[in-house]
């Protein structure tokens, strides 16, 4: 059974994930305060994190790092915080995706799906992306759109490498960049901004209303998941 430890400090919030997470299939455990969920996490193998950042004993945040010192584990911020750098802070740490309160379980369990499929796999199920007009073989280096041919640079061929080895998932401009251009490039975001409309302008059906490469207003771009497709009806 997948595993979930969730860091939380308000009870009420506890008692809400737990049975919504049981009942999809989960077996949850929970603590109240960042020391805890370190030792807890160093001790225990679990699937996934859903993290609080503000714990009674440390900032969300340090737990994360400390985490990531030595493990790969998807960790899920689940805060009431509201600010872009809060956010985009605790994503350049480490965590896997970044979910405000209040919540929607819904979305929460559709985050915490994506995550562990992107755990499950070190990049894009294979070689291959396909999704809707999409078709990209990353073995051959041939991107398909509407079944027509569609020549990529080498940075945007790598930045459709990386959102599908992230699937689902937000990246951010800071990781955008470590990826396409180097973990020591000094690059400013208007290059990741322009890089990401010129792929859209190649793969989007309507690059001004994109349905791909999604803008996670504040944080980065996600290319969509499984999760976000719309699901066939039963004739």
């Amino acid at each position: 059974m997948t595993r979930l430890l969730i860091v939380e400090d308000e009870p009420q919030i506890v008692r809400v994930l737990r049975p919504s997470l049981a009942a999809d299939g989960y077996e949850v455990d929970a603590v109240g305060s960042g020391s805890e969920a370190v030792s807890v996490a160093a001790a225990a193998s679990y699937h996934a994190i859903i993290l609080d950042l503000g714990l009674p004993d440390m900032d969300g945040k340090e737990v994360i790092v400390q985490i990531r010192a030595w493990s790969k584990v998807p960790i899920i911020v689940l805060s009431a915080r509201e600010a872009e750098e809060e956010k985009i802070q605790a994503l350049d740490l480490g965590a896997d995706d970044f979910v405000n309160k209040p919540f929607r379980i819904g979305e929460l369990l559709a985050r915490i799906r994506a995550a562990l499929r992107h755990a499950a796999h070190s990049g894009p199920s294979g070689t291959r992306l396909t999704i809707d007009h999409l078709d990209a073989d990353f073995e051959s280096n041939r991107v398909l759109v509407q079944k027509k041919l569609v020549r990529l640079s080498p940075r945007e061929l790598t930045l459709l490498k990386t959102f599908a080895a992230h699937r689902g998932l937000v990246l951010t401009h800071k990781q955008i960049i470590h990826a396409v251009w180097g973990g020591n490039a000094d690059v400013e975001a208007q290059f990741v901004r322009v890089l990401v409309g010129n792929l859209r302008m190649k793969i989007e059906r309507v690059p001004a209303e994109p349905t791909l490469i999604l803008t996670e207003a504040g944080l980065g771009y996600r290319l969509i998941g499984e999760d976000d497709m719309p699901k066939a009806r039963d004739s």
